[in-house]
């Protein structure tokens, strides 16, 4: 994960004029489904690589982020997924060795970690 990373960014013209959500984030979202069943599959997640996973999430906790997967929780530590306004998932990861510290920025101890549902399943 040492490797610079380039991502596409895409702007549909017009859907700025549409009422309410538009685009389905593909993460069992029922957006643009009539009959409200949820999408599996599609569009998953997008992933940054950040310096320090620890130090970054506590900046987002701090700015109001909503988080779906803290750094210590669940089974995987070192790692976080956080939610873009539209609730599509961003995946923060190390640029480097993947560590573990004590206490993340919403207190869950490495150790146990507890809290992380994956509701893709």
């Amino acid at each position: 994960m040492r490797t610079p990373g380039c991502i596409e960014l895409t702007y549909n013209f017009g859907s700025e004029s549409e009422d309410g959500l538009v685009y389905n984030t593909g993460n069992a979202d029922t957006t643009g489904v009539a009959d409200g069943s949820k999408v599996r599959g599609g569009f998953g997640h997008i992933g940054i690589t950040v310096p320090n996973v620890y130090t970054a999430c506590e900046r987002f906790h701090k700015l109001g982020v909503e988080f779906q997967k803290s750094p210590n929780s669940g089974g995987m530590k070192g790692l976080a997924f956080i939610k873009d306004p539209d609730g599509y998932l961003i995946e923060v990861l190390p640029q480097g060795e993947m560590i573990a510290e004590d206490v993340d920025c919403l207190g869950v101890k490495a150790e146990g970690g507890e809290g992380y549902k994956d509701n893709s399943k």
